[in-house]
């Protein structure tokens, strides 16, 4: 339960209307308050929550408000603040510290929402852990998710989102992670930040205050990054494929469920790990998951027995066989890193009927949006895929790249659509039996749809 006294003391708020009563929990949302729960009014880009005020007191206790009203409706627990959003911030803060648990926070530009699951699943095996659910990763859902801890959670797992410079620092301040777990550096937010250093700097803002920090050895620049950092003490562990590191995936190799490797614990021991899930990418996750666990002193056969139970999660690379034909859904985002990984992965399962791509323009490259296009697509055409659809004006655009000379070797069937909606219309009778199809493109191209509509009509 939380108090008034503790929101006053965690924030610095004022009381303007008192009540005895303590709160279950806390809400943002005057749609699904619940009875019992205190309501923090953000002011956002779009909406206020202090026009949503008397809905959201309708249900719940009371409200942290930033506004000077006088009108408080009777029985309700009124406190103000200088900034809401700061105070949800700084309460969830104050929660946090009240444990002395290990908190994991993990972020990069691919593979951070299948890391952190897998994570979950380990940890959850021997402790009391908590999550923050689907992407609630920023500056409003990670406070949201420290607002579950109770004083018998043992471990917490957090997913850090980013878009620009500073705000891996602020969620790092307030959730203050004993751990940090840092994917990789990829193109993700490559238009806002300018240039991979400065997404691989951004990912480092996690590193103060780590007492130990678990990194990709196949990332030179991420490990360039700490070897230059000034600011971190901590000890480093690493995780890979091709290289030399405390956790390590050999002998990779593809099955009908995933993929099998010997995951290898340096001077430790070694077991044979069967993946459900496909994809290098995602034994990269595993091996990220696997680090920071044992570094959390789970033992490497519970860390298999975790790994080997974890299933995909819908629209990141789930493979679905029907009627003879594989279709990949992995449309839950996209950008040119992941885009290529996820290429290979088609090409590797791929192996009786044609490989088809389809795949929607990528956003978040501003001024790079062209250059990045153009380049993915010469890697489609070179890749040995038999049909590539490019959806969107930028791919579709990109896709002119395929019809230039490429010294004597096969390009793919192109198709070009400029939406989802007539891909939805043209691609279904593209496809043949024993067809592997990828669909992949960025969140705002909705190429779930695609998914769905294929699932449909084969």
């Amino acid at each position: 339960m939380l108090t008034v006294d503790e929101i006053i003391k965690a924030t610095g708020g004022e009381l303007l209307a008192e009540n005895s009563k303590t709160f279950s929990g806390v809400s943002i949302d005057s749609r699904t308050i619940r009875e019992g729960e205190v309501f923090f009014a953000i002011r956002g880009d779009r909406l206020d929550g202090h026009d949503f005020l008397d809905k959201a007191l309708l249900k719940g206790f009371g409200a942290v408000v930033d506004s000077g009203t006088t009108a408080f409706p009777k029985g309700k627990v009124i406190i103000h603040v200088k900034d809401t959003l700061k105070a949800l911030q700084d309460f969830a803060h104050f929660l946090r510290m009240r444990l002395d648990i290990p908190v994991v926070a993990i972020t990069g530009s691919n593979g951070k929402t299948t890391t952190k699951e897998m994570a979950y699943s380990i940890l959850s095996k021997r402790f009391k852990t908590v999550k923050n659910e689907g992407n609630l990763n920023n500056h409003i859902g990670l406070p949201l998710s420290l607002m579950k801890l109770q004083p018998d959670d043992e471990a917490v797992v957090l997913e850090m989102g980013m878009n620009a410079p500073g705000e891996i620092r602020r969620l790092r301040e307030i959730a203050v992670p004993t751990h940090g777990v840092v994917t990789n550096v990829g193109s993700a937010h490559l238009g806002r930040l300018g240039s991979h250093t400065a997404i691989r700097d951004a990912k480092l803002e996690i590193l103060p205050g780590l007492s130990a920090a678990v990194l990709n050895a196949d990332d030179n620049l991420l490990m360039q990054g700490i070897l230059e950092a000034e600011d971190f003490n901590g000890e480093i562990i690493t995780f890979s494929v091709d290289n030399d590191s405390h956790v390590r995936a050999k002998n990779i190799r593809a099955t009908e469920r995933g993929s099998d490797f010997i995951l290898e614990f340096k001077d430790v021991e070694s077991l044979e790990v069967s993946l459900g899930v496909h994809g290098v990418f995602n034994i990269y996750n595993a091996l990220a998951a696997a680090a920071v666990c044992f570094s959390l002193g789970v033992q490497p056969g519970e860390i298999k027995a975790a790994l080997e139970d974890f299933r995909a999660f819908s629209m990141r690379f789930e493979v679905i066989k029907r009627k003879g034909m594989t279709i990949i859904n992995d449309s839950y985002n996209a950008n040119p890193s992941s885009m290529e990984e996820a290429l290979k992965e088609l090409i590797r399962i791929g192996a009786k009927g044609r490989k088809i791509a389809a795949l929607g323009d990528m956003g978040e490259l501003d001024e790079f949006s062209e250059e990045e296009h153009k380049a993915l697509v010469n890697k489609v055409c070179k890749m040995g895929l038999d049909v590539f659809a490019a959806v969107g004006e930028m791919m579709t655009s990109a896709a002119e790249e395929c019809k230039k000379p490429m010294g004597g070797k096969a390009r793919p069937e192109v198709y070009t659509f400029r939406s989802v909606e007539d891909a939805n219309e043209g691609i279904p009778g593209i496809l043949k039996k024993a067809d592997t199809v990828l669909i992949k493109g960025s969140r705002s191209m909705k190429m779930d749809k695609l998914a769905e509509r294929i699932l449909n009509v084969i």
